[in-house]
């Protein structure tokens, strides 16, 4: 048993690591929050475009990806409810939420992620946890039953429990650079191949220069579904940007084209489909419309992608329906039901909004956290190998691994 007077130390104040100081607190030990940065939580500052999407509406594990159990993901991920979470942020951290109907996303009613950051921090404080900013830690150690966390300029602090929520390292400018990761690599931990997830696809040449800015609802299917999922789809918006492409649903399937391309195999093929009609109702609006064949295209589309559309079937956008031929019906259909996107790389982990891979989750106990190579070691947030579609699920994976973790903490007195 670690000397009574031994704090609990949570390495990294970004979503998870603050949620685990607070819940690691109350116990009988102290709590330190370590964070490299002078103000923490500097992903929360950033998302939702400075709005901090808290949560998704529901749940949806199904949507989860991981290279570990999907079985044991679920577990972690709802041993949380999402009904505990919304009171937990509205009644203990004072930030009360408002659901954007047409999105099912939870934000602060202030519509401030600074208010969600501030309100964590602030009730850590009141729960009687010691924050340190600028404190830059490079190792974490067994030593007799207790922990040692190294930290830069050779300084030393004894801990009962380390907590490590360092995150991974997707958006390098908020302080992710990997440590956690490398520390738990080091003691032993198996940390499967991490990439950028949740980032825009970019094209070189940019095709579609000429149509940044545009924004629509898609559907986006991949060629090859994902093991264990069977068929993928996304459905949302999808945004052309100067250099590629953007949007809830290109990021959403971005990590198969980023490890299509790690596996040194083809690149994966996803196909748009600009608007909710099928092929066949298509079909039927080009054989028995009136007016110009570009008519239908405008009503359902902005005029410059129709225009584009036109232009890649080799179709006159002046040119009477009826007036048509078959092959050129075809390749209109095909580009409006299921348009090849030419992506040829990705925005790296500097524009990804999560880490995929990362530590095993069978080398976690799924109720605390607690590693299952290390008693004492607790593991929680972006590190560990899972991450959600957008839309506050990935926060919702922050929360509640954060809160397993610091209770977990506590049990280990």
């Amino acid at each position: 048993m670690p000397e009574p007077s031994l704090p609990v130390v949570v390495i990294g104040a970004g979503a998870a690591g603050m949620v685990a100081a607070i819940f690691a607190s109350g116990g009988s030990r102290r709590v330190l929050l370590l964070e490299r940065t002078r103000d923490g939580g500097r992903k929360i500052l950033v998302s939702g475009g400075g709005r901090c999407n808290v949560l998704p509406s529901a749940l949806q594990p199904a949507r989860f990806v991981t290279d570990s159990s999907p079985n044991s993901l679920r577990k972690i991920l709802l041993s949380w409810p999402l009904a505990e979470q919304k009171r937990f942020f509205e009644d203990e951290v004072g930030i009360p939420l408002a659901l954007e109907e047409e999105t099912g996303k939870l934000f602060p009613a202030s519509d401030r992620a600074r208010d969600v950051r501030d309100g964590l921090l602030r009730l850590a404080s009141q729960r009687g946890v010691e924050t340190v900013f600028d404190s830059v830690v490079e190792d974490v150690l067994p030593s007799e039953g207790s922990w040692v966390v190294r930290l830069r300029e050779a300084q030393v602090i004894r801990a009962s429990a380390v907590i490590l929520a360092t995150g991974g390292l997707s958006l390098p400018g908020t302080g992710s650079d990997g440590t956690g990761l490398r520390i738990a690599r080091r003691l032993g931990h198996t940390v499967h191949e991490t990439y950028p997830a949740l980032t825009p696809l970019t094209a070189d040449p940019p095709r579609h220069a000429a149509l940044a800015g545009i924004s629509l609802d898609v559907t986006l299917t991949p060629e090859t579904p994902p093991l264990r999922k069977g068929r993928f789809e996304t459905r949302g918006g999808f945004l052309f940007t100067h250099r590629g492409y953007s949007g809830p649903t290109v990021l959403d399937a971005s990590h198969l084209a980023v490890r299509s391309r790690m596996a040194g195999g083809p690149p994966q093929s996803l196909f748009i489909g600009w608007t909710p009609l099928g092929p066949e109702e298509w079909d039927r609006r080009l054989r028995e419309g009136a007016g110009n064949v570009a008519a239908p295209l405008r009503r359902a589309l902005p005029d410059r992608l129709a225009e584009t559309l036109l232009a890649e079937a080799g179709v006159d956008p002046a040119r009477p329906l009826p007036q048509l031929r078959r092959d050129e019906r075809r390749r209109l259909v095909d580009l409006l039901t299921r348009y090849p996107l030419p992506w040829t790389g990705d925005g790296g982990y500097a524009k990804a909004e999560v880490t995929g891979g990362g530590v095993a989750l069978s080398e976690v106990d799924p109720r605390t956290l607690e590693s299952r190579r290390h008693p004492g070691l607790f593991l929680c947030g972006e590190m560990l190998d899972a991450f959600g579609p957008i839309g506050g699920h990935n926060f919702a994976w922050a929360w509640a691994t954060g809160r397993a973790a610091g209770l977990g903490s506590r049990r280990s007195d």
